[in-house]
């Protein structure tokens, strides 16, 4: 019996009656071309609030910024110019206001206003303007400031700042001015007409990727506030990549902290009398190269301006031919550095202190010229408070090697030997303990021997008898009152 006419059968008729229960009923009426007409009036009027252009204006109208509902302001739509040619500083302060306008929910610090990461676009622009950028109000945060350059004119106000997070209003209830505010790929010309990023009394503010240049004041100044980061950003005041001819010349501060818990990491200073300036606590530096100013210049990478407090920690950074001034160093770490071209540090006494400083596992190379690699300046008055001072495992090429810590020993035959460590430590006259060892060949002898002096960093030792053999000393001026 043959099946398969029948079984064909049934699948021919399934198969159209599946495909046909597909097809509209004649009492239903064809909604599919009103469903494609909203879908495309939806995405119109997404497009439509998301434009930005300007508004086209005859002679003699004043533009009209657009309304928009976007989280994204661009300058352009405002009326600034990206070739540079003429004045944008008009259009990008509206812009900053139109940002700010709007009120937000979030939580940020009291008094703080969450603008919800709410982007001025400077759009790979080149803007010219003749007076700083700032925001109209204080109060505000979470904002974002991006993409392009700005130079300031020939007649931009003297000794500002490109960028000013300062505040002339007392619009806040927040012991802050701002927070959480960040610019990002922004090349900032000052024209030597004064500084590039200001922060006063600002919050967790980010300085990312930054280029910072032709500044006669300073490149970035944070004064007050808590947790600017700074990071993968260039500052120089002349554009130069080492060896001008006018580095003697060079003034101004690339960087200036004058506040407590900020850090600078991955950041190149490549011209300026002083790289980075510390005048606040508990900051760290970090993957920092500077090649500012030659210290035979009258340069210095990094002073840290804080007698008595200095709590900051400089780590696996790069001193090239310019090194670190510390006031009254308390509590300073200095590790992981590589110090080129004869680069040193300075302890310099302003009221006598220096406790619980770091100087370890650093390298130091010069040009055989006999320069220490860590020097004392006493000339406001000795180091007369010393505890807690380390320096030591560093390792040096063509410099004088200098140490709280040291190993030292004489041979001789007879009842004294001396091992004088003047050339090696830190401090004049200041040994703070002592270990020592007599070793002799000799094997009919049993001398007794003492330690009698320890004055101008010298050693002394003596035996009951003469006799011939080795003194081992080991010596440390850092070790605590306590200890």
């Amino acid at each position: 019996m043959n099946l398969l006419p029948l079984a064909t059968f049934f699948i021919l008729i399934n198969h159209v009656y599946i495909a046909s229960s597909f097809l509209p009923h004649p009492s239903i009426p064809d909604r599919s071309h009103d469903y494609d007409t909203q879908i495309r009036k939806l995405q119109d009027l997404k497009s439509s609030l998301s434009r930005t252009n300007p508004v086209s204006i005859g002679p003699g109208e004043a533009l009209v910024p657009p309304v928009s509902s976007s989280r994204l302001y661009t300058v352009t739509s405002y009326g600034a110019d990206p070739t540079g040619k003429t004045d944008s500083t008009d259009a990008i302060l509206n812009a900053i206001a139109d940002a700010v306008a709007e009120e937000r929910d979030g939580v940020l610090m009291q008094g703080i206003t969450n603008h919800g990461g709410v982007q001025i676009s400077l759009e790979g622009g080149i803007y010219k303007v003749n007076r700083p950028m700032k925001f109209p109000v204080a109060g505000v945060g979470n904002i974002v400031i991006s993409g392009g350059t700005l130079r300031a004119s020939e007649n931009f106000t003297k000794d500002s700042y490109l960028i000013d997070l300062s505040s002339s209003s007392s619009s806040t209830n927040s012991e802050y001015n701002y927070e959480y505010i960040t610019f990002r790929d922004i090349m900032l010309d000052c024209n030597y007409r004064g500084g590039g990023i200001r922060a006063i009394n600002a919050l967790r503010t980010n300085i990312d990727n930054c280029y910072i240049t032709h500044f006669t004041t300073n490149g970035i100044s944070v004064e007050g506030g808590h947790e600017t980061y700074i990071r993968n950003s260039f500052l120089g005041q002349h554009i130069t990549a080492g060896g001008d001819p006018h580095e003697r010349n060079f003034s101004g501060t690339a960087i200036n902290l004058a506040g407590n818990d900020n850090a600078v990491t991955d950041v190149v200073i490549f011209s300026a009398a002083t790289g980075i300036v510390v005048s606040g606590q508990a900051n760290v530096i970090t993957g920092v190269h500077c090649y500012n100013k030659a210290t035979g210049f009258g340069g210095t990478g990094v002073y840290l301006k804080l007698p008595g407090l200095t709590q900051t920690r400089i780590v696996n950074s790069y001193f090239d031919y310019t090194g670190i001034v510390a006031e009254d160093p308390v509590q300073l770490h200095v590790s992981g550095c590589f110090f080129l071209g004869d680069a040193f540090i300075v302890l310099k006494s302003v009221h006598g202190t220096v406790k619980g400083v770091n100087i370890v596992d650093n390298m130091f190379s010069g040009s055989n010229k006999g320069v220490d690699i860590v020097q004392l300046d006493q000339r406001n008055g000795a180091f007369n408070n010393i505890d807690q001072v380390v320096v030591n495992n560093n390792n040096v090429n063509g410099m004088n090697l200098k140490a709280t810590v040291a190993t030292g020993a004489t041979t001789g035959n007879g009842t004294s030997w001396t091992v004088d460590f003047n050339q090696i430590l830190l401090f004049p006259r200041h040994i703070k303990f002592v270990q020592y060892t007599l070793m002799t060949s000799e094997s009919n002898v049993f001398p007794n021997y003492v330690l009698r002096n320890i004055s101008n960093n010298k050693v002394f030792i003596e035996s009951n008898i003469a006799v011939a053999g080795t003194v081992s000393v080991t010596v440390d001026q850092g070790l605590s009152k306590r200890s």
